[in-house]
């Protein structure tokens, strides 16, 4: 079968979006005809790092892009706060789009967003990238399937660099941002927890340190979810190394996840590492993007998981602003 060709338009040029060009441009009938960024130095930049992008397209103004009839699908990586217009005037434009994470900054965005997707007739998926990897996906067909009984507590911790890494860059700018740690990596904590464990929050408390910036750097949350199940995220940005633990009790089962590594301890207490042959085949997010635009497969990432994440981020900011104080979920 002749493969469908996909033309992409890049807004937002930086070192996220290089990241998938490099995982867009080896793929078989995908070609990058049109790049937007208001500072050209990135666009010379990632042509110098991939030269095949060399005779795309060039404009400082992403209304220019999405106007162009040689793009068909758009990737957006621009600062957060940018990504509500942006994605409404992509649809608005009927373009397949991926959009980096955070899909929003605000719970009231994300129903904007989700209002007008329900007349669009193309592609709108989330870059949470682990949703198409293997790992993720068995513990998410494992939890759906009822076989290990239901999730009853959570426990999660994301280690990072984030404070030292972001210092005089737009992530640590409110205004551009949309808040801190929480909502740049560990939106993709909050998102993987919600999606694999298909849990509702009910209830949550946060206590936030901003460690002398602008916004959320050190942050923990504990929730209660409607089932009665509990759990933590520990969020933690004013550190000197990268570590991430995700656990998930079962009634008859435990999943523990360590830096890329996944084990299993059955109700008997047998532990097995899970690897290989023992997982679903994963694909990265840009090659499952592609395929959805061909009609191969669904998102991995749909814009509900948007909506789900921001709304216990946001929650958490409200508690975090009344001293820990419980803020309930709708």
């Amino acid at each position: 079968m002749a493969t469908t060709p996909v033309r992409v338009g890049l807004i937002g040029v930086g070192g996220m979006a290089r990241h998938h060009i490099g995982q867009l441009l080896p793929m078989e009938g995908v070609e990058i005809v049109a790049l937007c960024d208001i500072k050209p130095e990135q666009v010379e930049r990632a042509k110098k790092q991939f030269p095949k992008l060399d005779g795309a397209f060039f404009t400082t103004d992403y209304h220019e892009l999405l106007g162009r009839s040689d793009v068909d699908a758009v990737q957006i990586a621009t600062p957060h706060t940018l990504h509500t217009q942006q994605v409404l005037d992509a649809m608005d434009a009927d373009k397949h789009i991926l959009l980096e994470k955070p899909m929003v900054c605000s719970v009231e965005d994300a129903h904007r967003v989700l209002a007008r997707h329900e007349s669009f007739s193309k592609v709108l998926a989330l870059a949470y990238q682990r949703h198409a990897q293997g790992q993720f996906i068995h513990m998410q067909q494992k939890i759906a399937s009822g076989d290990l009984g239901q999730v009853t507590f959570i426990s999660a911790l994301q280690c990072q660099q984030w404070k030292k890494g972001t210092v005089g860059q737009w992530r640590q700018d409110p205004a551009l941002s949309g808040g801190g740690q929480i909502n740049d990596s560990g939106s993709h904590l909050l998102d993987i927890l919600l999606w694999v464990t298909g849990l509702t929050v009910a209830e949550v408390a946060a206590f936030i340190d901003n460690c002398g910036t602008p916004v959320d750097i050190n942050s923990a949350l504990s929730m209660r979810f409607t089932n009665g199940a509990q759990g933590n995220i520990s969020v933690v940005g004013d550190a000197p190394t990268w570590h991430e633990d995700i656990t998930i009790w079962c009634e008859r089962g435990v999943f523990f996840y360590r830096n890329g590594k996944l084990e299993f301890c059955d109700a008997e207490g047998k532990r097995t590492t899970l690897d290989g042959e023992n997982l679903p085949k994963g694909q990265n997010i840009d090659q499952n993007f592609i395929g959805a635009v061909r009609g191969e497969n669904p998102p991995a990432a749909p814009p509900i998981c948007g909506l789900r994440t921001i709304e216990l981020t946001e929650a958490a900011w409200k508690s975090g602003a009344q001293n820990g104080a419980p803020v309930k979920m709708n």
